[in-house]
């Protein structure tokens, strides 16, 4: 009986923003919302996202196809869980400590997530510290 295929499944989240990883043995193939990465645009979201990519270096990820779907959130925000969810696929796949150093020396928001959130609107004005103006005259 054949060894079943290995497939690896991690997430990561920026604000609204979930991104899911779907990794399997391939030929290098990274598609965002089965967009290949070579033409996702804008090109700032490109290139935060192949950020954990150029860290690890060509002969890692370029034997692996990474299927990322991510949803919620803006376009800077889903590229940020892109590139968390891409960067604890690598660390699964390799379990590497090295890997891992690289990671949090380069960016630790690559794999411990960013808990900031926006702060809820307030009564009294139009955000949540900004208050109407008063006028006495």
């Amino acid at each position: 009986m054949p060894s079943p295929k290995r497939i690896l499944l991690t997430s990561g989240k920026r604000k609204t923003a979930i991104a899911r990883a779907t990794v399997r043995a391939g030929k290098g193939r990274i598609r965002i919302n089965n967009v290949p990465i070579e033409i996702f645009e804008p090109r700032i979201a490109r290139d935060k996202i192949s950020e954990p990519l150029l860290q690890t270096g060509e002969e890692i990820w370029k034997q692996l196809d990474i299927n990322v779907k991510v949803s919620g959130g803006g376009f800077m925000g889903q590229a940020e869980a892109t590139r968390t969810a891409i960067a604890r696929a690598l660390l699964k796949w390799t379990k590497s400590a090295r890997l891992k150093t690289v990671f949090t020396d380069y960016d630790r928001a690559m794999i411990a997530g960013d808990p900031r959130r926006k702060e809820p609107k307030k009564f009294g004005g139009p955000g949540a510290r900004a208050r109407d103006q008063k006028s006495y005259r």
